[in-house]
């Protein structure tokens, strides 16, 4: 799939951007839920997972040469409860609601029926609306996989992109919009977008959306798409708010639930008990040279306490970097990069990580700081245990 929003070739420092769209400031919940340390642990029990057997191979879907084509290249034969049980429903056209933890192969259950229909109708126009900029990027790299060599285009709208090359990418009339609330949003108020041709709609973590107070922006956008659409919200919980959005814009829905608890079953939670600062900041190094420990991800409060952070965990002797919302476009690019192809071992990251990060060999998330809600826990730690492995999540609890 050509990416019309930014130049072709391979991807430089700067192209890709890992903070929330910035109409999110301000917004996120400010109340921190008590939170007893007995719910952060766990034994992880990978057979919940692992005992799904799909009722069909990716060769059996009625998916377009090109895209079988390049899902083999990619490697996948059997797909995942979630990708077996809405690629059939989503090809036949149907309105579905995914229900599914974090790291469940999401992208690809709505990506494949979107891009087919595209493939098949000249007339067909598709819209993606994801909360953060970096599962925004996350989805439009994986779309670009599939539709290798299908001629498809697509223009990324996202925050801290510059305007005018999304507009020269919006005036070759891409096929597939991928982007976040605010800044379609901002494109819409400009003239250089029309939604009415969007005969196809997906919202990707609907529930993040909301609680990142993108609810208006979203209602916005959906009421200017066309009445008779196909639309996929997928969602880690269906909460009321999700619930009244599902049924405004969706029409006899289908909902596939395949959430097999409020925390990846692949994922062994433990605690770090600690006694001050200088005590936290040890028994953290304690972990780091640990047996087990591999790529790790630590979560921390503030931008300014992560920037600290990576900074002692370097002077230290450990390939560290930090990733948060302070961060130039370039820096957070490179963090992430460096992160993904193994020059950094430990990254160091606010909350803005939780949701978009693709990093299939991720062994540990650490809690540096108790997160603010148990939907934020249950975010970060799957960020491990992915592609059936098992992963390891600790949260540091003062004693």
């Amino acid at each position: 799939m050509h990416q019309n929003s930014r130049n072709h070739g391979p991807r430089r420092p700067g192209t890709r951007h890992f903070s929330p769209n910035t109409r999110s400031s301000g917004r996120n919940r400010g109340v921190k839920q008590t939170i007893h340390p007995s719910r952060f642990v766990k034994t992880a029990n990978p057979a919940l997972v692992s005992d799904y057997k799909s009722q069909h191979s990716f060769n059996d879907f009625a998916i377009h040469p090109i895209l079988k084509s390049n899902v083999a290249i990619k490697g996948y034969k059997s797909p995942s409860e979630i990708q077996d049980k809405t690629i059939a429903l989503g090809l036949e056209g149907k309105d579905v609601v995914g229900v599914a933890n974090t790291g469940t192969g999401k992208t690809a259950a709505f990506a494949l029926p979107i891009l087919n229909k595209l493939l098949h109708d000249r007339d067909a126009m598709g819209l993606i609306i994801a909360p953060t900029r970096e599962l925004a990027i996350q989805i439009e790299e994986q779309c670009r996989q599939f539709a290798k060599n299908s001629g498809l285009s697509g223009a990324l709208l996202i925050g801290g992109l510059p305007m005018g090359r999304q507009v020269n990418a919006l005036k070759n009339h891409p096929r597939i919009i991928i982007g976040t609330p605010g800044r379609i949003k901002d494109h819409v108020g400009q003239g250089t977008l029309r939604l009415s041709g969007c005969t196809m709609v997906v919202l990707d973590e609907v529930d993040r959306m909301l609680d990142m107070g993108f609810l208006p922006d979203v209602r916005f956008l959906l009421d200017l798409l066309p009445a008779n659409r196909q639309s996929f919200f997928f969602s880690a919980t269906l909460s009321p708010g999700v619930n009244d959005l599902i049924k405004t814009f969706t029409h006899d829905a289908i909902t596939i639930n395949v959430k097999a608890g409020d925390t990846s079953d692949n994922v062994h939670q433990d605690i770090v008990a600690y006694d001050g600062k200088t005590e936290k900041l040890d028994r953290l190094h304690d972990v780091l040279i640990g047996e087990r420990i591999g790529k790790t991800l630590i979560f921390g409060d503030t931008k300014y306490g992560v920037e600290r952070l990576a900074k002692e965990l370097v002077a230290r002797g450990f390939k560290a970097d930090a990733l948060h919302g302070g961060k130039s476009q370039g820096q957070r690019q490179r963090a992430l990069d460096g992160f993904r192809e193994g020059r950094v071992s430990v990254l160091v990251a606010t909350d803005v990580a939780a949701r978009g990060i693709d990093v299939t060999d991720i062994t540990h998330v650490i809690n540096f700081d108790v997160p603010k809600t148990y939907d934020d826990y249950s975010h970060r730690i799957g960020r491990a245990g992915r592609a059936g492995k098992t992963g390891y999540a600790l949260t540091f609890v003062a004693a």
